[in-house]
């Protein structure tokens, strides 16, 4: 098969030039203004993506980790704590975790979904446990209802890291329903992503998004020069803010187009021994990733590549098993479903800058290898 342009994993120059004419003359403005850090437009993005989260609140920050730290700074998460989370997700949420002074508590994945459970988080909660801190992976929301019932029973935190996640909803709920507050990462090869790092807060807690406001310009207090608390520098810049706002109403088109997609390779790989993703009833998956899971993945990788195809592993190491949480002493097999799915996962070409033909070639490709 001859594939006359690389398909890869992202196409942000596609992307920008499909936008080039709204976003020019806003990125100008700003430059004319001399006005380039928290203004008109980071208070407009943080109302739109409040809204579209079901939130009351929506807080900036300079990028998707500061969110899930500051999130659980403004919640109270603080030294010894322990937090309950998943060792299969990008390193931000553990370390975020472990920045505040805070111990992370691993529970092991569902193989399928990727996600983890509150069956399986239940038997974890300690007197310490102060936290329970959700990955919405790969663009599907973890069972928000359910960790929700947990919390309150056990009088925890439920903060959710959706940094993959927006645009999700379950059971038509938004990602701030049903959880004390939801973090987004705004990296440029997110579904909605800037020209480089921001992050946001989502939450319906007055006191999570006031501290949080609060908490990413340095703790300060009611006026200039004067401050509550320590805090941090994490503020969203305008052009940033500028960026979003553009995308922001191409995300229904854009995501429809990743939901096609996606149909596709379920239509095409139905008949071959590669896994497609399973979506939980009640979700409105958003494909972040199109992620398969096969026990050849490293063969089938190199196969791809080969044959002018892009794929990607997220993650090829859980956290338990990294060097930089070595003294957490958790070898191999402490989470054997995370391990095992670490093995096996790959994600293939599914942004909305695709044709359906590009995704056909990558789907025939994969028939081919089996």
């Amino acid at each position: 098969m001859t594939i006359d342009k690389r398909i890869g994993m992202a196409d942000l120059g596609a992307q920008y030039r499909e936008i080039k004419e709204q976003l020019d003359p806003v990125l100008a403005s700003i430059m004319n203004s001399g006005w380039f850090v928290m203004g008109k437009n980071v208070t407009g993005l943080e109302t739109d993506i409040a809204k579209i989260c079901d939130a009351k609140y929506g807080v900036s920050c300079a990028s998707g980790t500061d969110a899930i730290e500051i999130a659980l700074a403004a919640a109270g998460v603080s030294t010894g704590d322990e937090v309950i989370t998943s060792p299969f997700t990008f390193v931000a949420t553990a370390e975020s975790i472990v920045r505040l002074g805070a111990v992370p508590v691993f529970a092991d994945v569902n193989p399928r979904t990727f996600l983890i459970e509150p069956a399986t988080v239940e038997p974890l909660i300690t007197a310490k446990t102060k936290a329970i801190l959700p990955v919405d992976l790969y663009g599907q929301m973890t069972d928000r209802a359910g960790f929700q019932k947990l919390a309150n029973s056990y009088g925890l935190l439920h903060i959710v890291d959706s940094a993959q996640a927006i645009m999700c909803s379950q059971n038509h709920k938004g990602l701030a329903l049903n959880c004390d507050a939801a973090t987004l990462s705004f990296f440029p090869t997110k579904n909605l992503g800037a020209f480089g790092d921001g992050g946001m807060i989502v939450t319906n807690s007055d006191a999570i998004g006031d501290v949080a406001s609060r908490l990413r310009v340095h703790g300060t207090g009611s006026s200039t020069y004067y401050y509550d608390i320590p805090g941090y520098c994490s503020r969203l810049d305008e052009i940033q803010a500028a960026v979003l706002c553009v995308k922001l109403p191409m995300m229904v088109g854009w995501t429809e187009d990743r939901r096609r997609h996606a149909s596709i390779y379920n239509d095409m790989l139905a008949s071959t021994d590669v896994a497609v993703p399973v979506v939980v009833d009640g979700n409105y998956h958003t494909y972040h990733q199109y992620t398969i899971t096969t026990p050849r993945r490293d063969e089938l990788k190199s196969y791809l590549q080969k044959n002018g195809v892009d794929s990607a592993v997220y993650y090829p190491h859980p956290l338990h098993l990294q060097k930089a949480y070595a003294s957490m002493g958790l070898g191999e097999g402490s989470f054997p479903m995370s391990e095992k799915t670490a093995n096996e996962v790959l994600s293939l070409p599914v942004h909305p800058q695709l044709t359906d033909d590009n995704i056909q070639t990558v789907a025939s490709l994969i028939q081919s290898f089996v």
